[in-house]
């Protein structure tokens, strides 16, 4: 394979000035670095070391929302890092790779939910799958959904995190290159700028999981805000300075 070097602008017209070998190198690294906590965790769990903790559902609960989180916020950083230089801009790449595994850890956090902590009777489905009834899988989601379902019903908590998941959804599910050139630029930057929308149910979500005192979640708060005042700000100045600009090229 031969390697060459690429040159593309952003939307912004900085420059992407890196090979394609290290942007490959470095998505490669990304995948490793992104997955390393979910190598953990089936390692922790098949090794049994994860029955030693007095709740290990709760324990992969929190686990997957709280990468979930933290990954969300990584992809929502990439965009005001690449502000800061123009050496910075091939940071882009990246960020619908990351947003993309902040889907994945959400999505295992609600299937932590769904499948372990509603009590999905696995090994019955798995025996009914192996002597041949696939129904099985489906019999004991029945058996399950009606305390799913009231539960949705009676906790807060649950459905601002299901609302994050959704918008998380709809970002993944039009993520392809090929989508956005079907919807057209505007409207699918409209629609993924709801990922904001979906990091501040997130944060809701998890200060309502805890219990009433705990204020674990108050780094996932602090970084939040610092992105948002930092995307406000941004689009402040850019509005000032542009009729600024216009003026200014009006005049010479």
């Amino acid at each position: 394979m031969a390697w060459t070097s690429s040159v593309i602008t952003d939307r912004d017209g900085h420059p992407l000035q890196m090979s394609k070998r290290t942007i490959f190198l470095l998505k490669i690294a990304t995948h490793l670095l992104l997955l390393a906590p979910t190598a953990w965790l089936v390692h922790f769990y098949t090794s049994g070391a994860l029955e030693l903790d007095p709740d290990p559902v709760a324990f992969i609960t929190h686990f997957t929302g709280d990468w979930g989180l933290w990954t969300l916020l990584a992809s929502l950083a990439i965009t005001p890092l690449r502000r800061l230089s123009p050496r910075l801009a091939w940071l882009i790449r990246f960020r619908r790779l990351i947003g993309l595994y902040a889907f994945f850890y959400a999505t295992l956090h609600l299937a932590t939910y769904a499948f372990l902590f509603s009590g999905y009777d696995f090994a019955t489905a798995l025996e009914g799958l192996r002597s041949g009834h696939p129904g099985a899988l489906l019999e004991q989601w029945k058996l399950i959904w009606p305390a799913i379902w009231d539960d949705v019903l009676k906790r807060r908590f649950i459905q601002v995190g299901f609302f994050a998941w959704l918008i998380l959804l709809a970002l993944a599910v039009t993520s392809p290159t090929s989508v956005l050139r079907a919807m057209g630029g505007k409207p699918w930057q409209r629609l993924h700028r709801l990922v904001y929308v979906a990091a501040i149910a997130g944060v809701i979500h998890y200060w309502w999981l805890v219990k009433t005192g705990v204020r674990t979640p108050w780094k996932v708060t602090a970084v939040l805000a610092v992105l948002l005042v930092a995307r406000i700000a941004y689009t402040a100045v850019k509005r000032f300075t542009k009729p600024r600009q216009t003026v200014s090229a009006a005049r010479s």
